[in-house]
């Protein structure tokens, strides 16, 4: 069966914008951009929420941006033609290999998972996946933590007052700044 990842920056005290909505702060160096990279090549499907979505837009034709390097032109490659699910109910069309959801994230999961694919189902923004996990059905959690405190904003652990036990899967530190964290769910 496909395992269903969340994955984001986050900043150290948890959230994945801050209070202002902005996401500055998580800009890969280098190091880290290359990890997403290597990241998204065992994604078969990305769930979105319709916020990063239209965030994830430019890379649908960034590859006509001249200023572009190799490693954001090899994600570009990549990005571009993986299956998007996009969950909004404000969107009436999406573009690119993007589809908008036609169920909830949990009916969404289960037909993917039921349909033959390979690669892992992967779930972007915070209010998607906290619907996932309030299902249970999110299988691992993962995050490159960022070296800043931004005191409030969208939260990465949904605020549920549910316990969920986790394993410590693999953790790896980029340079001295960023740490990268991989929890799988205790069944």
């Amino acid at each position: 069966m496909r395992s269903v990842t969340y994955s984001m920056s986050v900043s150290l005290d948890g959230y994945i914008v801050g209070p202002d909505g902005g996401f500055n702060w998580s800009e890969p160096d280098d190091e880290v951009f290359r990890f997403w990279i290597d990241d998204i090549r065992d994604v078969g499907v990305h769930l979105l929420g319709r916020r990063l979505y239209e965030a994830m837009l430019y890379w649908e034709t960034a590859e006509q941006d001249q200023s572009l390097d190799e490693a954001q032109l090899e994600w570009t490659a990549l990005w571009k033609p993986l299956p998007k699910v996009v969950f909004s109910t404000t969107l009436s069309e999406v573009q690119g290999t993007a589809r908008l959801a036609s169920g909830s994230v949990a009916e969404e999961i289960e037909r993917l998972r039921a349909e033959p694919g390979e690669g892992e189902i992967a779930i972007g923004g915070a209010t998607l996946a906290a619907e996932a996990a309030a299902a249970g059905l999110i299988d691992e959690y993962r995050t490159v933590v960022y070296p800043v405190l931004v005191g409030g904003g969208i939260p990465f652990f949904p605020r549920d007052e549910r316990r969920v036990d986790l394993d410590l899967v693999e953790t790896r530190t980029f340079g001295s700044k960023f740490v990268y964290v991989r929890y799988r769910v205790a069944r």
